[in-house]
């Protein structure tokens, strides 16, 4: 394939991946935990570098999964002694985030891992750091990456369907049911750091959050069902990713950057047109007929 294809499949499987997870945490009003945990996960990938002396692999994902992990246990701590979820997170990412920044420093400054490739990643560099079988290039090792995290994101979607879904919308009413919350909710937060990893070094942290937040709230204002926004999230990823990449070759800007932007803009057209939860829809409701 060119060129052109392997940065669109990647960007639509950040697309996707980053719209299924970001579902969740919107319908959990958790959206700003994304952000932590896409900061903090720096650590984890220098600590897997610390460890197995690699940049790629299952360490690394081991390494962020873990520290995804840390991010969530040490903000519901703090919460629970008394301190604000919002202040908890920016104690929290903050600090996990400057330690990884002091390691890069003095453990790994001489490889490819700096603090400016982390926040804002290249996606245009991703055709050329292929995988390669029996001497053979298969594809982008981004490529595969993102898509065994898509895979084990719809496994989980799909395997935990219900329990998410109550646990998302009443959690007491799933505590009543049975349902293991805190598992649900440690579990999605593993999706949410594999997905961060994954996403880490094509987009970057801080577009990692935006494609998680932006794409969910927008299907927010179409839908009231959960699956029709899982659907409609993916979708409105991958139309960004096209769009901003389409953009970006004309103007000959950051692609990344790009694609955040037209998040945005498919985010404020939609505020004013979405029949669901639209401006204009409000506005028709409140006119005398």
């Amino acid at each position: 394939m060119s060129y052109t294809i392997w940065i669109l499949l990647t960007a639509t499987l950040v697309g996707i991946n980053c719209g299924l997870v970001g579902t969740f945490l919107v319908l959990r009003k958790m959206s700003m935990l994304s952000d932590a945990i896409s900061h903090s996960v720096l650590l984890g990938i220098v600590g897997a570098y610390m460890v197995s002396h690699q940049l790629q692999g299952v360490s690394m994902l081991i390494g962020a999964l873990l520290v995804g992990l840390l991010t969530t246990f040490l903000v519901q701590l703090l919460h629970q002694k008394g301190v604000q979820s919002d202040a908890a997170i920016g104690v929290v990412f903050t600090c996990l985030f400057a330690i990884g920044v002091v390691l890069i420093s003095l453990f790994a400054d001489r490889v490819h891992l700096d603090v400016e490739h982390a926040l804002m990643g290249e996606i245009a560099f991703v055709p050329w750091d292929v995988l390669e079988v029996g001497g053979r290039s298969i594809g982008p090792k981004a490529v595969w990456l993102l898509g065994f995290v898509l895979a084990i994101n719809i496994f989980v979607i799909v395997f935990a369907y219900k329990e998410l879904k109550i646990s998302s919308f009443d959690s007491e009413m799933a505590i009543t049911l049975g349902i293991p919350v805190v598992l649900i909710h440690y579990v999605l937060m593993g999706m949410l750091s594999l997905t961060t990893v994954a996403s880490f070094d094509s987009v970057g942290a801080i577009l990692v959050v935006a494609m998680l937040i932006v794409p969910s709230a927008t299907a927010y204002l179409w839908t009231d069902r959960l699956s029709t926004m899982l659907i409609c999230s993916a979708f409105i990823g991958v139309l960004a990713s096209v769009i901003g990449y389409v953009g970006a070759t004309a103007f000959n800007v950051s692609i990344s950057g790009a694609i955040s932007v037209s998040t945005g803009v498919i985010f404020f057209v939609s505020l004013w047109i979405a029949p669901k939860h639209g401006v204009l829809r409000k506005w028709m409701k409140k006119s005398p007929a």
